[in-house]
């Protein structure tokens, strides 16, 4: 496979352990972004675990597998790194995630911070102003009748909800994309858009981390109720602000590249449209859909922490495994026709906001955000149709659109 945004210099020497099949695929290549579901199919058709000679590394992409490697923290660990840098070889590009890069116990303790502070409960307090400004956003792209998807539709609403629910300031928001997709790339290895992203990204950086601290921080806000647990005693004053940087990239990320995958399935399976229209409590299950069919977080990796055994075969310590979530969710193994679009289905089990104790920490607000949104355009949207090209945004880790020109009409 042709790897256009490749660094010759990165790539590594080393042969496919004995009896693991082996494959010339690059899932950090641009061949590889725009249409990954033929490769999902080589990856998995190859085997339960696979060898990927670019960058010497384990893969696996099949359901099982996957799935396995996600609950089994112990053994595959996320403190050396959920990207192809591993942790306890070279110094992290930015200090280190105490919730994404930990494993328990330290993981537990501010993972439970962060379950308490985005608890059911919270949504509660946050879902009728997210529903309303739902309806609201709808009602002004009807009166457009034609715009992006992405820009006007999928970023702009997340943008006017979440940053207000973290308590940040109105200046500098327009920081908050960037970070988060720079945060994504930094988990590839080191190819164009890695090294890119990090040298653009002092600005983003210099924001994000001014808006950690308490004093930016609105009252009310999750952010603030994050600084409140280290009063409590719950976590320390200094692991209060990582916390935070925590949300703030993993919060609105999943949930753009989630509406905006919805958004573009709805428009091309009008008949899933119109069954999301006649039952507009189909919403919450067809945001969910969407997820398992795009999978907007393509990749992640694990480091073993010992020897150990996986599809038959020996891998030693200190191995990285590249787990393909997209993969996974449509895997023929698991999913009965994987490649529709279905808003009935039952989705329970899909990886693409992850699995075991690591999974993402924005789902509950991405899956709020989601089936409000959802719910309004089943109520007060008749058609949508795509208008003009496509176009693929490239990342390391998360798969989305740059542009989706639509156009739509009132129910």
């Amino acid at each position: 496979m042709s790897a256009t945004s490749r660094t010759d210099s990165a790539t590594p020497a080393r042969a496919a352990p004995a009896g693991v099949p082996s494959l010339d695929v690059d899932p950090f290549s641009n061949e590889f972004f725009e249409d990954p579901h033929a490769i999902h199919d080589t990856l998995r058709e190859a085997g339960p675990l696979v060898w990927l000679d670019k960058w010497g590394v384990y893969g696996v992409a099949r359901y099982a597998e996957v799935h396995a490697v996600l609950n089994d923290p112990l053994t595959f660990c996320s403190s050396r790194g959920v990207g192809l840098s591993d942790f306890a070889k070279e110094k992290p590009w930015r200090p280190q995630s105490i919730i994404l890069e930990a494993d328990p116990p330290a993981h537990t303790r501010t993972r439970t911070v962060l379950a308490q502070v985005l608890s059911p409960t919270a949504m509660k307090g946050v879902r009728d102003h997210f529903t309303a400004m739902a309806a609201a956003k709808v009602d002004e792209l009807l009166a457009r009748g034609s715009f992006d998807a992405v820009a006007d539709l999928a970023e702009a609403y997340p943008l006017s909800v979440f940053p207000d629910a973290m308590g940040l300031k109105q200046e500098g928001r327009e920081n908050l994309l960037p970070y988060a997709s720079l945060v994504f790339n930094s988990f590839g290895p080191p190819n164009q858009l890695r090294q890119e992203a990090i040298e653009r990204s002092a600005p983003h950086q210099a924001y994000v981390a001014a808006q950690c601290q308490r004093e930016n921080l609105a009252p009310g806000g999750f952010g603030a109720c994050v600084h409140a647990r280290a009063d409590a005693g719950d976590i320390t004053a200094e692991e209060a602000p990582l916390l935070v940087r925590s949300l703030l990239s993993a919060g609105l990320d999943t949930t753009v590249n989630g509406i905006g995958a919805a958004i573009y399935c709805l428009a091309r399976f009008p008949d899933q449209l119109a069954r999301l229209r006649s039952d507009p409590t189909l919403a919450r299950n067809a945001f969910e859909e969407a997820i398992r069919y795009e999978s907007p977080v393509q990749t992640f990796f694990r480091t073993t922490t010992r020897e150990v055994e996986l599809a038959g075969h020996r891998i030693g310590e200190g191995e990285k495994v590249l787990m393909f979530l997209g993969a996974a969710n449509r895997d023929p193994r698991r999913w009965e026709n994987p490649d529709s679009y279905d808003v009935t289905r039952r989705t329970s089990g899909h990886v693409g906001f992850g699995s075991g104790i690591h999974m993402c920490v924005g789902q509950l607000l991405a899956r709020v955000e989601g089936e409000v949104m959802l719910a309004a355009i089943a109520r007060k949207v008749a058609t949508i149709a795509i208008t003009g090209p496509v176009k693929r945004r490239y990342n390391n880790t998360l798969r989305g659109l740059e542009s989706l020109p639509i156009t739509i009409s009132p129910a």
